[in-house]
């Protein structure tokens, strides 16, 4: 495994980091919680040092499920970032709540979910219009002097949200999408990590597409949450991707390694990627993703890789808006 030192928070963070939004279950059709458990234990004796979840994954059970994989000594090995702010309405749409009470509030549902006493990063979910940051960054220092978080995140934020949460303390993380086919945060993360901020990129293999496994069109059902949350499969976008898969083909056969791979090498490669966040259901597939970090991409290979990035042009710059977004 490989490591990066984070310059406000003062720790190392691996390069991968396990994801937990489909081993709630929710949206992700049927999961197995020991499997589950499995897959992260797996993961942090790979070298993994950090889990990231959410409440809102299938109501709390995620959390959950991540408490259960913690115990019997992995939770000294393993840092901790969790969220809050958001929640589901009856109709299914989506409700932000960063008021001061709801983050304390959460915060201690997540502890007794998670099993811990502290939370290592927690991460203000998504902007809520109807809360000043400076109440919710209130909040959130409180938790820090009483010991129940010790870092403070964002995820989904612009430039000038994160600058006015840092007028009223240091923010030490920021989680965004960022992956060959979702380059369109990239300045925003060159910036955080000029100010000493870890970053942390979710949507790493592009919900699948990035693997290689799909090639057609698929004909899923319409609320599929790849088809919901992200617009890879969608055209002109998934044509564009097919033309990329055959590049990494290439550079596939070449390596002998598979495009899951090349895949997060590339990411990582990125010095302001702290780490990529990347779902797992079992052991095997655990193992799989840690065997990425045994190799690298070569910078000829890189290059080869940013240049047809740059002519398919495959990220559009379009922000979901809430009413658009499920949650991650």
């Amino acid at each position: 495994m490989r490591f990066k030192q984070v310059k406000n928070a003062n720790v190392s963070i691996s390069e991968m980091s396990v994801g937990t939004w489909a081993i709630g279950g929710q949206m992700w059709g049927e999961v197995n919680d020991q499997d589950s458990i499995a897959a992260i234990r797996t993961m942090i004796d790979q070298g993994v040092n950090l889990v990231d979840t959410a409440p809102i994954y299938a109501d709390g059970h995620s959390e959950k499920v991540v408490g259960s994989a913690l115990k019997d000594g992995y939770r000294e090995k393993t840092l901790i970032a969790t969220k809050f702010g958001v929640s589901y309405a009856a109709d299914g749409s989506v409700i932000n709540n960063n008021s001061y009470d709801n983050v304390l509030a959460e915060c201690e549902q997540s502890l007794e979910h998670l099993g811990t006493d502290v939370i290592d990063i927690y991460i203000i979910h998504w902007p809520d219009p109807n809360t000043p940051i400076e109440e919710t960054m209130k909040a959130l220092n409180y938790l820090k002097e009483m010991g129940k978080i010790r870092f403070i995140g964002m995820s989904n934020f612009d430039k000038a949200g994160i600058q006015e949460a840092q007028k009223y303390g240091q923010i030490d993380f920021l989680q965004l999408p960022f992956s060959m086919v979702k380059e369109d945060d990239r300045a925003l993360l060159e910036w955080c990590e000029g100010q000493g901020m870890g970053t942390m990129t979710y949507g790493s293999l592009g919900s699948g597409i990035l693997t290689g496994t799909i090639r057609q069109k698929p004909d899923w059902s319409p609320d599929d949450v790849r088809l919901t949350f992200y617009d890879y499969y969608q055209d002109p976008k998934f044509s564009k991707i097919m033309k990329l898969l055959e590049t990494m083909d290439e550079i596939s056969d070449n390596y002998q390694k598979p495009l899951a791979q090349i895949a997060l090498n590339w990411s990582t490669s990125k010095s302001f990627v702290t780490t990529g966040i990347v779902g797992v259901r079992n052991s095997q597939e655990a193992k799989e993703n840690a065997s990425t970090f045994d190799w690298q991409l070569a910078e000829e290979d890189i290059a080869i890789l940013d240049e047809k990035l740059e002519k398919l042009a495959i990220s559009d710059g379009k922000v979901m808006s809430a009413a658009e977004r499920k949650t991650t």
